[in-house]
């Protein structure tokens, strides 16, 4: 990837040899089970055999995320099991699985169909059928993928449902990840792929530019970080003293809150869906300056068009990063390996059943990011 540009590399997904099991037995797995006002009790569970280009993978970490916190409050009484953020080990393969063989160690994104014109285009975030593949709870044809107590639940949650000991997914969201440690590799199923990838992807700023973070969590720390990798001067807005820290410590100017003096920014990225920040930022911008927008919050808000209209401002939408997973996970891999995107200093680790500490811990601020580790 070029640091003046910004743009992705080719990444060569070479097939590999390597047969699974093809038995049609399904496996028995624990997993976080949510309903109510629980986020996870651990359960037995059946987890469906692999299909045609599916794979099972044993999981070793993975992400917490908001968006799993939103989705166990929409599904609320409804057995679910979430996650969506895994790394772990490929154990079986199905019969029309690519690309992969058993023993690789995967990062788990996003399911897409790589058949529609979105999928073709590079950008898989926006794939006709993602609906279906990451929220019906099903698989794309309402088959089942797990069962409790031989009833079926909730699962296949963004293709995977990772808060497990092993999951279900398609080939095609899995990429390979080599020895990287799975606690710095789960995140970048989404949370930091988001984060990097609306830098990288969708802002592009060159070095000397000057870019906004408002709020930095997982998806913020890991824009700020990115583009600290691109030569960007970065100024961070967040309200928990580590996380400035943090940030501080490895190049950025960090304030408390928009409410303090901010110099003008060419470009800017919100986190937080808050309309006022959202309105904060739009003013902050250089004529001809971005903004894109990554939280998820009030449907609609005040915006003043005729300062986007005079200013030549831009105003941007942004689904995990604009990403192609299997073209930037490995980049981001690279610039980790490299000393140059130092993503391990924002996660903390936690039992896969300590779910309620690790959220309760970054709520509070304690934990940047949550990474949990079935293993343990």
């Amino acid at each position: 990837m070029s640091g003046a540009t910004g743009t992705v590399s080719a990444y060569e997904h070479r097939p590999k040899a390597g047969a699974g099991a093809k038995d049609e037995g399904g496996t028995r797995i624990s997993v976080l089970l949510s309903h109510g006002s629980a986020l996870g009790e651990l359960v037995e569970a059946e987890l469906d055999a692999p299909r045609d280009d599916e794979v099972v993978v044993r999981v070793e970490a993975v992400g917490v995320c908001h968006t799993d916190l939103l989705a166990q409050k929409r599904l609320g009484s409804r057995a679910a099991v979430l996650g969506h953020e895994g790394c772990g080990t490929v154990e079986r393969l199905g019969p029309r699985a690519e690309g992969l063989a058993v023993g690789d160690r995967v990062v788990l994104s996003f399911a897409s169909c790589g058949e529609c014109d979105p999928c073709r285009s590079g950008f898989p975030g926006y794939c006709a059928h993602s609906a279906a593949l990451n929220g019906s709870g099903r698989r794309r044809d309402g088959s089942p993928t797990l069962r409790v107590g031989g009833e079926p639940v909730f699962g296949s949650f963004f293709g995977q449902s990772s808060f497990a000991t092993s999951v279900l997914a398609g080939a095609r969201s899995c990429v390979p990840v080599g020895d990287l440690s799975p606690a710095v590799a789960a995140p970048l199923g989404c949370g930091f792929l988001t984060g990097a990838g609306a830098v990288l992807n969708v802002l592009r700023p060159r070095p000397r530019d000057r870019l906004l973070v408002v709020g930095a969590g997982g998806v913020g720390a890991a824009a700020a970080l990115t583009a600290l990798s691109e030569g960007v001067e970065v100024v961070v807005a967040e309200p928990v003293e580590a996380r400035r820290a943090l940030l501080a410590s490895h190049g950025a100017t960090a304030v408390a809150s928009l409410d303090e003096p901010v110099p003008p920014v060419t470009h800017a990225l919100d986190t937080t869906g808050r309309p006022e920040a959202i309105a904060r930022a739009l003013s902050l911008l250089r004529p001809r300056g971005a903004l894109a927008v990554v939280g998820l919050g009030p449907a609609e808000i005040p915006l003043d068009v005729r300062s986007l209209t005079m200013r030549g401002l831009r105003l941007l939408g942004c689904v995990e990063g604009d990403a192609e997973p299997a073209l930037l996970i490995p980049e981001l891999v690279r610039r980790h390996r490299d000393g140059l995107l130092p993503l391990d200093r924002l996660v903390t680790t936690y039992a896969l059943g300590d779910i309620e500490r690790a959220v309760a811990d970054q709520r509070a601020g304690l934990t940047l990011k949550a990474v949990l580790l079935p293993g343990t």
